[in-house]
């Protein structure tokens, strides 16, 4: 989760693809010109075997001067041959 979070703030496509499972990687990703993160905090992670886990965590961000924004998801990961793939995730309704 952190190798992925480290890929955002340095907008490094190549990593986080890297991250992706190849069954689920997506063929580009984009990033929010002007995106400053605040921080990625780790709230859970759940194993769900030896070789699948979830990860709740919620991170913090803010483009240009505007108001800083979070978003909190939970990732799914599996490992396979000792490496851990980012499968896909689910991201929270924001609180109203």
């Amino acid at each position: 989760m952190r190798a992925r979070y480290t890929a955002y703030i340095r907008c490094d496509a190549a990593m986080l693809l890297d991250t992706w499972h190849p069954d689920h990687r997506p063929p580009t990703v984009e990033f929010a010109p002007g995106t400053r993160w605040l921080g990625l905090k780790v709230s859970a992670v759940t194993a769900e075997g030896d070789d699948q886990a979830t990860v709740r965590f919620t991170a913090r961000w803010r483009v240009g001067g505007g108001r800083a924004g979070r978003m909190t998801e939970s990732s799914r990961f599996v490992r396979e041959q000792g490496r851990w793939w980012y499968l896909d995730g689910e991201i929270e309704p924001a609180p109203a």
